[in-house]
């Protein structure tokens, strides 16, 4: 399938968090402007994107050895592989997945995504997350809501924030998945870095509207679901059937829960 057509022109003036996030992975579909803001971040800053990418692997594979075969991918950023597709489909060959990012340049790697196993396939929508709804109308004509899906929120919740209801949007996303799927997030805490708020508000939040939030609110987002253990914890506190990763230091919290 393809994927849906643009809203908006990609705007180089301001940094934009796919971007930067680009930047801190390593990539190269970045501009000046994300790179400077990318440069002034702290350490644990990079080392937090590597270990959400890390954590979507390892519990997306879970997933999958679960048997789901149905993914929602929203605040997809810009590819880096192994996309999520190419992990789950290594396992479930015929899973289908649909992305879904608010920036135009995500659009431009949408052949990328959409790059899908023989059995399997992908999909793109531009749409953002406090849109809700738009999301679901349109992965309807892609998945199957009556049966399983596993909804990834890696590294977006705190791009919402607080007037924004991120809580109710999570709940009405997760009002419309089945019995047995299961949300799968990540959003950044400096409850392990108190001493680098004034850091982050000079140089992300002054830049990026962000909200890094306390356990607390995070473990919110779960509200009616059971959490798979080890619950909320930090990004490399979070594996399975997998060797236990290093413990680097993790400026967030991350989670799984499935729908009873």
């Amino acid at each position: 399938m393809t994927a849906g057509s643009p809203k908006h022109q990609i705007d180089t003036s301001k940094p934009h968090p796919a971007r930067v996030y680009d930047y801190l992975l390593g990539g190269k579909d970045h501009y000046l402007v994300d790179r400077e803001l990318g440069e002034k971040l702290a350490d644990f800053i990079r080392v937090g994107a590597e270990q959400n990418r890390a954590f979507m692997h390892r519990a997306v594979a879970w997933a999958a050895h679960r048997g789901i075969d149905q993914y929602l991918d929203i605040g997809t950023g810009i590819p880096t592989e192994p996309n999520l597709h190419q992990i789950v489909q290594e396992i479930v060959p015929a899973a289908r997945v649909v992305y879904a990012d608010n920036d135009p340049i995500v659009l431009r790697h949408a052949e990328a995504l959409l790059v899908s196993s023989p059995e399997g396939a992908t999909h793109y929508i531009e749409a953002d997350i406090r849109e809700p709804e738009l999301i679901l109308e349109h992965a309807r004509t892609f998945l199957d809501f009556s049966r399983p899906v596993a909804l990834s929120l890696i590294a977006v919740m705190h791009f919402i924030l607080d007037e924004e209801d991120p809580h109710t949007i999570v709940r009405e996303l997760v009002a419309q998945l089945a019995p047995g799927s299961c949300l799968i997030l990540a959003q950044a805490s400096l409850d392990a870095f108190p001493e680098a708020e004034e850091h982050v508000a000079n140089t992300y939040s002054s830049k990026i509207p962000f909200r890094p939030r306390p356990r607390a609110e995070i473990v919110r987002f779960f509200d009616g679901l059971d959490l798979v253990e080890p619950g909320v914890v930090t990004g490399p506190e979070w594996y399975k059937d997998t060797p236990a990763p290093a413990l680097t230091p993790y400026p967030g919290y991350v989670g799984v829960g499935l729908v009873p």
